[in-house]
């Protein structure tokens, strides 16, 4: 299955095409306002508003052999510790490997952003280079994901 954290994703409609290619289950969670896919395929998850309550839905049923696009790192952490692949907008692969320093790193700018109230910057915008990178990486994801599932 792949679950997407779909507030804020830039990616659901790749998602959709590269799942249903794979014939894989989708859900997409969000607090509202999506419109639902018609796609079989596709289920619309809409969870009650506050923090993280999305975030939990998907925390509490990803496993091995699914698949979760999501930019929250520690949603990632928690998925990949249940075993599941885990993959940014940008098509950036979160593993076992790297998750404790992309936690870490989050941390820290957060503390710097909280102690420097003019370093708040955006990031750098979503280029069709990483819509690219994100198609290839779930394609070798949902292969990979494919493997492990029993």
């Amino acid at each position: 299955m792949i679950y997407v954290d779909a507030d804020a994703c830039p990616v659901k409609s790749e998602v959709e095409k590269v799942g249903s290619r794979h014939q894989t289950r989708m859900f997409i969670v969000s607090n509202g306002g999506l419109r639902p896919s018609q796609n079989p395929l596709v289920e619309t998850v809409i969870v009650p508003d506050g923090p993280d309550i999305a975030d939990m839905w998907i925390a509490d049923r990803a496993t091995v052999g699914d698949v979760v696009i999501t930019g929250d790192i520690p949603l990632a952490a928690k998925c990949v510790e249940a075993g599941a692949r885990v993959l940014k907008h940008n098509g950036e692969a979160l593993t076992q490997a790297n998750i404790g320093n992309v936690l870490a790193t989050r941390d820290l700018m957060a503390d710097m952003r909280a102690a420097d109230p003019f370093r708040q910057g955006g990031g750098k915008p979503f280029s069709k280079t990483d819509r690219s990178r994100f198609l290839d990486a779930l394609e070798r994801e949902l292969r990979a994901a494919a493997r492990e599932t029993p």
